[in-house]
């Protein structure tokens, strides 16, 4: 029966990893009121690790009467009644100026006992798999962010399912699951369906759509507007220096293509808002000044954060969308 588990790509120190794996073990019966703990040596050396962050552990147990001493024979269990502090596994794919607002906002919010250790993938599956694959049993609690990958399902169903939680992009797959995420579909619909009276004035539509981490739905979306109101409109993966025609209206989810589309119009000497339009995805501080106000279409990840955190705070299962508006500004 293994008591103590250490993750080596963990931010969390070593000693507290100790720590929670004791009282974990303690929580869940797999050691009882006096059972023996692996000796100091033991530790050491199956993990690698100095014998002085074993006993900086185990001191600290000690501290708070956890656990006692006996010279010469080793560490036994003293207590079994004690505030468990829960580990959580959060698992971004990325850590960008909008999913630091989240995380900043869910750990304000959430309960001060949750020991948060945060991980990325960063759009690569095998990274997935891998620090999934190595957090089973370690947590209490598990947060995962598929993003766009095609994940296979029975990799999450393998946590355990009322402690496990979707977050921003969900789909059909993981259903049973409870989450907090965005709908890009709707988002797209009922944003571009608001600013209607602003984007009917243009003549084309055009979706700078990467599609490399960028969510399937957004295109859905946009097509099923452009549709249902007769737009010409028209998907491209990307834009280099393209020539920008009179009248286009750009939706853009990629801060890069941002960049390059307010270059060309200047180097032909457009304004915007008046020969062309934008729209940008994600709403940041600097797109309130920059060429005097961008036009967001945005979640609010503040808000998203603190969705989660009462939902892990309650333990409850429930499958929220969270908020999304269009922010109007110059650009549009």
């Amino acid at each position: 029966m293994k008591i103590i588990t250490i993750n080596n790509q963990s931010a969390q120190p070593k000693y507290k990893q100790i720590v929670l794996s004791v009282e974990m073990a303690i929580a869940e019966k797999r050691l009882k009121r006096e059972d023996k703990l692996p000796s100091v040596n033991k530790v050491s050396l199956e993990f690698s690790i100095s014998r002085d962050t074993v006993l900086l552990a185990y001191d600290e147990l000690k501290k708070r009467g956890i656990i006692y001493s006996v010279l010469g024979k080793g560490y036994y269990v003293k207590r079994v009644a004690f505030t468990l502090e829960q580990r959580v596994f959060l698992l971004f794919d990325e850590l960008n100026a909008f999913k630091e607002d989240l995380y900043t906002s869910f750990l304000y919010h959430v309960n001060k006992n949750f020991q948060i250790d945060i991980f990325f993938h960063h759009f690569n599956l095998e990274m997935f798999k891998k620090l999934v694959e190595e957090s089973k049993g370690n947590y209490s609690k598990y947060i995962i962010m598929p993003s766009n990958l095609e994940i296979p399902v029975d990799l999450v169903r393998s946590l355990p399912l009322n402690d496990t939680y979707i977050l921003d992009q969900t789909n059909e797959s993981f259903k049973e699951f409870p989450a907090v995420y965005q709908d890009f579909v709707a988002d797209m619909y009922d944003a571009l369906t608001f600013g209607l009276d602003k984007v009917k004035k243009y003549t084309e539509l055009i979706l700078i759509f990467p599609g490399e981490k960028e969510p399937t739905g957004m295109v859905s979306g946009f097509l099923k507007f452009c549709v249902e109101n007769n737009n010409k409109h028209s998907v491209i993966s990307s834009f280099e220096d393209n020539e920008i025609q009179k009248g286009s209206l750009f939706i853009i989810p990629n801060d890069r293509h941002l960049v390059n589309v307010i270059e060309q119009a200047k180097r032909q000497g457009f304004i915007l808002g008046v020969d062309y339009g934008i729209i940008s995805y994600n709403d940041t501080s600097l797109k309130k000044v920059v060429e005097n106000g961008i036009t967001t279409i945005s979640t609010d990840f503040n808000a998203m954060g603190k969705t989660l955190a009462q939902m892990i705070n309650t333990n409850s299962k429930s499958s929220i969308k969270n908020i999304s508006r269009l922010i109007m500004r110059n650009s549009l």
